[in-house]
C-alpha cells in the first residue's frame, strides 16, 4: 500500500489557472490593435502568433533558460507579422509590451485553486510549485494570482536551470520539501512534462486532464485523471 501522502507539487499555468485562455485572450487583443492601426487581418495575425507561441513552449529546451522573455515576446510577434506579409521591427516590439499588459489584465485562478491549496497545508502537507515558465514573468504572476504566499518552495525553470519532465528536478522539488517521491504527489495538466517525468521518479500523479486527452500509447497511466481542480482533493491519498 502507498504511504500518505507529504508533500504535493503542483504546475501553474493550465492547472492552477486558465494560462490558455489568459494568453489567447491577449493575443486577440493585441491582433485587434494592430488591425486597427493598419488594416492587417487581425484574425490571421492572431493565428500566426499562436502557432509561434504554441511551438516555442512545445519545444522549449535547456538552452531557452536564461534567454530575456520579453525579447522571446517580441520576436514571436515580428515573426507572425511576417507570416502575414508585414515586416516591422518596431511594431512587434509593441506588440510584445501591449501583449504583457494585456496578459496581466486577464490572470485569475481556476475557481477553487486557493481554497485548495490552503486546505492541504492546513492538513500539515508540504506543497511546492514546479513549472517550466520563467522567473522573469513567473513571479510577477504569483502575486498578480495571489501564490505568493501558497507554497513552501517554488521552482521556476530558468531559476533551477531544468525543465520539466526532467527527473533531477522531481528529485529536488522533493528533497527540498523534505519528503521522498513516494510520499510526494504532481499535480499537472501537460501528460509528457507532468505525469511521465514524476512517474519516472515515483510520484503519485494527478492528471488535471483540462483538455480531455488521451493517454499516449504505452504511456504509463496516471494514478488518478480528473477534469478540474476541484476533483483534485479527493483523487490524492491523503492522511
Amino acid at each position: 500500500m502507498r504511504p500518505h501522502l507529504a508533500a504535493i507539487l503542483f504546475d501553474l499555468d493550465d492547472t492552477l489557472h486558465d494560462d490558455t485562455a489568459t494568453y489567447r485572450r491577449a493575443a486577440e487583443l493585441v491582433s485587434r490593435d494592430v488591425a486597427a492601426e493598419t488594416g492587417v487581418d487581425g484574425a490571421a495575425l492572431f493565428a500566426a502568433y499562436v502557432k509561434q507561441a504554441e511551438a516555442f513552449w512545445i519545444n522549449l529546451a535547456p538552452e531557452h533558460l536564461g534567454t530575456p522573455l520579453v525579447g522571446l515576446r517580441a520576436r514571436m510577434w515580428l515573426a507572425a507579422l511576417r507570416d502575414i506579409g508585414v515586416d516591422a521591427p518596431e511594431l512587434a516590439e509593441r506588440c510584445g509590451v501591449s501583449y504583457n499588459r494585456y496578459r496581466r489584465e486577464h490572470l485569475k485562478l481556476w475557481p477553487g485553486a486557493l481554497e485548495l491549496l490552503i486546505a492541504l497545508r492546513e492538513r500539515g502537507l508540504k506543497l511546492g510549485l514546479v513549472t517550466n515558465g520563467f522567473a522573469e514573468t513567473h513571479r510577477e504572476k504569483l502575486v498578480l494570482l495571489n501564490l505568493e504566499d501558497a507554497f513552501d518552495e517554488v521552482f521556476i525553470a530558468d531559476e533551477v536551470g531544468m525543465i520539466k519532465p526532467d527527473p533531477r528536478l522531481f528529485r529536488l522539488a522533493c528533497a527540498r520539501l523534505g519528503a521522498t517521491p513516494a510520499t510526494t504527489a504532481m499535480v499537472g495538466d501537460r501528460y509528457e512534462r507532468d505525469v511521465r517525468g514524476a512517474h519516472e521518479v515515483g510520484l503519485y500523479t494527478v492528471w488535471l486532464n483540462v483538455r480531455d486527452e488521451t493517454v499516449p500509447a504505452g504511456g504509463p497511466l496516471p494514478d488518478a485523471i480528473v477534469a478540474s481542480i476541484d476533483k483534485v482533493e479527493a483523487a490524492l491519498p491523503l492522511p
